[in-house]
């Protein structure tokens, strides 16, 4: 059955990337429908970002209740209901995902929950969903189906002894140990999260350091607070194999001093992405593919004219705000509103505590690339608000060019690095310097505080060191 509707843009998938695509054309007055297989939002909104953030928050605010004699407090005992907690984050994901549909139908955006199939441009066929066997017909497609999870092909994950992120956020019952592979953001947050609740955590990266991606005085101070928090951070460090029993799970490891066997509860897998387009593109579209990532040009067109992608399946950085960019971009240009503009600087996050943010260069990038800078940084030690609320652990630190000012990248490790990072990133935008941020009155007491003090810091100017 072919629908009668013909659409200006058919997109697969309602991730960050269909889902922003799919409003944007609406407010352009555009004919838009979005195939989804599973809820809107995508993995993001319901397996990812958001249900993530929502246990991280009951991880914070259960360490803030053992430790509130800082504030006066005596609790003398604090019980924690596990299925309350990963129930409390399912909510979250669903009141988002609700809210999404209902911005679908304020834009007129038709919804299908349904798997996509596209067979050439201008037509998608529906292969799974109600609307099963439904062809669909339009100006433009745009393929937004983002990543799944990396797995291990000799370890099968059976969500309970053996898991991915998709899974760990379906955890019914609380493993009193784990192994994570993976020490990038995704394995940060859940070594965080379970170790603040009591499980034993084993943190394994084979990269030199926590964090590989971001600078090496946030990696190694990230590393410190996780040894601190009880975490047992295994970096340089391989899983040699894996063999999953009845009651647990065995792992060799092994480094430049030797191996050792290690065995735990449960194993999270958190090593990272895979392009997600089984079922999505006819085999005989050929369309143009980098490590099974689509190619796309400027415009987020693909090698088939009329077919766009955007979003995690165009490729690294994998980031929920830059789907959402890319998408938004790839729209505007399409139907004519603007030219799209190519990603330049873009921020990093990860929300354990302390939370970890960065944009631009680090350190150890401006080094290879021969670049004369300068270093501004600022302790939370030193900031007022920071000791007031208990919250003075971490830095910013900031990445000057020599000659100009020009900041070149931002750095934050801290309660509140997520939200302050942004500050930098304008500045970025807008080309300011260090000068200018230094020269911006901020609110006192506050957080933000810190950022000014640090780009004082690249001249050593800074007040309060």
């Amino acid at each position: 059955m072919t629908s009668d509707i013909s659409y200006d843009l058919i997109i697969i998938g309602g991730g960050p990337a269909g889902y922003a695509a799919a409003i944007r054309a609406g407010q352009l007055g555009k004919k838009v429908v979005c195939v989804e297989m599973e809820r809107a939002g995508g993995t993001c909104l319901n397996w990812g970002c958001i249900p993530s953030k929502a246990l991280l928050k009951s991880a914070e605010t259960f360490q803030s209740a053992l430790h509130s004699e800082v504030f006066g407090f005596s609790c003398e005992e604090i019980k924690v209901d596990f299925s309350k907690v990963m129930g409390r984050s399912r909510s979250v994901a669903d009141q988002m995902g609700g809210g999404i549909e209902f911005l679908f139908k304020k834009n007129k955006v038709d919804y299908i929950v349904g798997k996509g199939l596209v067979h050439a441009a201008g037509m998608v066929e529906i292969t799974e969903g109600e609307k099963a066997g439904t062809y669909l017909k339009g100006n433009r497609i745009m393929i937004s189906t983002g990543c799944k999870p990396r797995t291990l092909p000799e370890v099968a994950v059976d969500g309970k002894r053996v898991m991915t992120s998709r899974e760990a956020l379906a955890m019914t019952e609380q493993p009193k140990s784990i192994a994570i592979m993976g020490a990038g953001a995704i394995g940060a947050e859940f070594a965080y999260f379970l170790n603040a609740f009591g499980t034993k955590v084993t943190l394994i990266e084979m990269l030199p350091k926590v964090l590989p991606v971001e600078d090496g005085e946030i990696s190694d101070a990230l590393h410190k607070s996780f040894t601190e928090q009880g975490i047992d951070c295994r970096v340089g460090t391989r899983v040699d194999s894996v063999k999953v029993g009845e009651d647990g799970v065995s792992l060799t490891l092994g480094n430049d001093q030797g191996s050792e066997n290690l065995e735990v509860e449960s194993l999270l897998l958190a090593i990272g992405v895979v392009p997600n387009l089984d079922g999505a593109v006819s085999e005989k579209l050929k369309l143009d593919t980098d490590k099974g990532y689509l190619k796309v040009d400027e415009n987020y067109e693909t090698s088939e004219s009329g077919i766009y992608a955007t979003g995690d399946i165009v490729g690294p950085p994998w980031l929920a705000h830059i789907a959402t960019y890319r998408a938004i971009q790839a729209v505007n240009g399409m139907f004519g509103h603007s030219k799209p503009v190519p990603i330049d600087a873009f921020p990093g996050c990860t929300y354990c505590q302390p939370q970890v943010a960065s944009i631009g260069l680090t350190e150890e990038k401006a080094k290879e690339e021969g670049i004369e800078y300068k270093v501004g940084k600022f302790p939370f030690a030193a900031s007022g608000k920071a000791v007031a609320v208990n919250h003075s652990e971490g830095f910013v630190k900031v990445i000057v060019g020599k000659k100009y000012g020009e900041i070149l990248g931002a750095h934050i490790i801290g309660s509140d690095a997520t939200e302050l990072i942004t500050e930098y990133g304008l500045a970025m935008k807008l080309e300011a310097t260090v000068d200018e941020i230094h020269g911006t009155i901020h609110a006192h007491p506050t957080m933000s505080e810190a950022l000014a003090e640090a780009a004082a810091a690249a001249h050593g100017e800074a007040i309060h060191i």
